[in-house]
């Protein structure tokens, strides 16, 4: 009984105390951690670095292409200027024409290739997943496919489904280029939120909406996808920067895009389109690091 109550006792001030101090006292890390340590961040920072040259110096040269011209070596910004509709005041005027047309059917093509691309992989993910688990590895093979078509290939089989739809139902508008787009960004969307739904298990939580009296759209507008924002973000990400990159497929169905755009006016004025193309590089990047950032919010969040 006397050891019970000894154990059972509260503990004095003292202990409390000395519990207080051992919290306090940092840990300590041995020289070789402390070395091996310096060298890893040693060389994290120069990988980084490496990387950062790799792709700051061609930038830097289109930048600077932009502004020199190239037979005098005079610097000027009439590129940038004639970009944004200002006059130089030297009287050469470029016809921009093509690639505002093209811009302008590029991201209405984002916005119809990332809309289709949710709509089509998710619910038959998540249909797979519950009623039909078996048929996982035959929609990953189905998905991952067309990585390994070039897309010289696939104009060969969708040149004649673009004829026959020009003629009869959609007429010659390049935005319908986005069914050919969503199976390009077919690859890299499913991987995206392959990842996130075998994390989250989403069969589980469809299977407890499902308990509770939610209907099939409520269960994936409510339940499925906020939990999926951080791969759906993703998904959207790298297909728009997919649409906003491709050039065969438009170019050899003789639509206008973004490249092909820039293609058109490369050939009266390269200096144009050098800048076009520097906007657009910067446009996808701003995309890409708003995409890491929400990625490690999602991970902070999440632990």
């Amino acid at each position: 009984m006397a050891v019970d109550a000894m154990l059972n006792a509260a503990p004095t001030a003292e202990t409390k105390k000395a519990a207080k101090a051992r919290k306090r006292k940092p840990a300590t890390i041995s020289p070789a951690v402390r070395a091996a340590k310096r060298r890893a961040d040693l060389a994290s920072w120069l990988t980084l670095g490496a990387v950062m040259a790799f792709f700051a110096v061609p930038l830097l040269s289109m930048f600077i292409f932009s502004i020199r011209q190239p037979l005098s070596g005079t610097w000027t910004l009439r590129a940038w200027k004639a970009l944004v509709g200002m006059d130089d005041g030297s009287g050469a005027t470029v016809d921009l024409s093509p690639l505002w047309e093209g811009l302008a059917a590029s991201l209405v093509m984002c916005v119809m290739t990332v809309a289709l691309m949710l709509v089509l992989l998710i619910p038959t993910m998540v249909a797979v997943r519950i009623h039909a688990p078996h048929l996982s590895k035959t929609v990953e093979f189905l998905c991952l496919l067309p990585l390994t078509i070039p897309a010289i290939a696939l104009v060969v089989g969708l040149g004649p489904i673009y004829r026959w739809l020009a003629i009869y139902v959609t007429g010659v508008s390049p935005v319908w280029l986005s069914l050919a787009y969503v199976v390009l960004v077919l690859p890299y969307s499913y991987r995206a939120l392959d990842a996130e739904m075998a994390s989250l298990r989403v069969g589980t939580l469809v299977e407890a909406a499902t308990s509770l009296g939610a209907n099939y759209v409520t269960t994936m507008l409510r339940v499925v996808v906020p939990n999926l924002k951080a791969s759906i973000a993703l998904a959207s990400f790298i297909s728009i920067a997919v649409v906003l990159g491709e050039f065969t497929i438009a170019q050899l169905l003789a639509r206008r895009n973004l490249q092909t755009g820039l293609f058109i006016v490369s050939q009266s004025d390269s200096m144009v389109a050098t800048a076009m193309s520097l906007v657009a590089m910067g446009f996808v990047m701003i995309l890409l690091i708003a995409l890491g950032l929400m990625t490690s919010r999602t991970k902070k969040a999440l632990s």
